[in-house]
């Protein structure tokens, strides 16, 4: 198995940006596809981006654009650049893995999760 902990929430203004950060611990010798979803106050988790264990990266239309995906395998941490932050990105954001799924944009795709880390950005 593998643990995951995410780091870099904040308060951020409108067009501002922020970089969350997933450390990964325990099994990770073994090719991941990693991604980034969120959940905003009364609504269902929603993927945001993916990247494959071959570096294929996926996003949501909603951030396209604004925000990068990517991954350290030295360092066993995934990042999440976030650039012209919106009011409507305000969310928890959670880091997840799955071992059995090259790419997923379902929540069941995934089998590993973090904590999630708040995103709040104000208008």
């Amino acid at each position: 198995q593998v643990q995951l902990v995410e780091f870099g929430g904040g308060l951020v203004q409108a067009g501002g940006s922020l970089r969350l950060s997933c450390a990964a611990s325990g099994r990770t010798d073994t090719r991941y596809t990693m991604a980034w979803f969120r959940q905003g106050p009364g609504k269902e988790r929603e993927f945001v981006a993916a990247i494959t264990w071959i570096d294929s990266t996926y996003y949501a239309d909603s951030v396209k654009g604004r925000f990068t995906i990517s991954r350290d395998n030295a360092k066993n941490t995934l990042y999440l650049q976030m650039n012209n932050l919106k009011p409507e990105d305000t969310a928890v954001y959670y880091c997840a893995a799955s071992d059995r799924i090259l790419y997923s944009r379902d929540v069941s795709g995934y089998d590993y999760w973090g904590q999630g880390t708040q995103v709040t950005v104000s208008s």
